[in-house]
């Protein structure tokens, strides 16, 4: 932002004393997009009004995992054990509601490389999930949760994607969609 902000006040300040009717067909500044942002997405936008539904009745976010992964199974159980209070609600990616939250998450419908966490109005992928599932169960996880927030996102993600890559030679596969 910075950059193009400095290019636009170059090319107006070498404009001074000079101002005439040819003003209006100086070149615009170039513009560089160096990130985007993944929300609002229009799909996502549709798949939000699509799975509004889902949160009428029941504001409780909804954890989304690989059914037929072991260690995702054993987290959901690990969660649902260490959610006395029943915050969190469960839904396996490869379900239909699954696949149209992933959709609103602005994921594809087939995406199933991450926990994702889906509350009313923003989702959560990767480490950010699972901090935010941390958050939302009971102690010591949220201060636990609280201090990992301190390690750098590239980091968390690095851990998490190794883990998430090698899930099922490490811990295995069920045959069907379990919890």
């Amino acid at each position: 932002m910075l950059h193009v902000s400095m290019a636009l006040h170059l090319n107006l300040t070498s404009c001074v004393g000079r101002f005439n009717s040819n003003f209006t067909s100086l070149p615009s500044p170039k513009v560089t997009t160096f990130a985007t942002l993944s929300q609002p997405q229009s799909d996502s936008v549709k798949w939000v009004n699509a799975t509004s539904t889902f949160f009428d009745q029941d504001k409780r976010p909804i954890m989304l995992f690989d059914g037929v992964c072991n260690l995702c199974n054993g987290g959901v159980k690990f969660v649902r054990d260490n959610d006395l209070n029943k915050t969190i609600r469960y839904e396996a990616l490869q379900s239909e509601a699954g696949k149209m939250l992933l959709r609103r998450s602005g994921r594809a419908p087939d995406d199933i490389s991450s926990v994702v966490l889906v509350e009313k109005d923003r989702s959560y992928i990767k480490s950010e999930a699972v901090l935010k599932i941390m958050e939302y169960i009971n102690l010591p996880f949220p201060q636990l949760a609280f201090l990992l927030q301190f390690v750098p996102l590239f980091v968390r993600d690095f851990v998490y994607d190794n883990v998430a890559n090698n899930r099922y030679t490490i811990f295995g596969r069920s045959e069907s969609c379990e919890i």
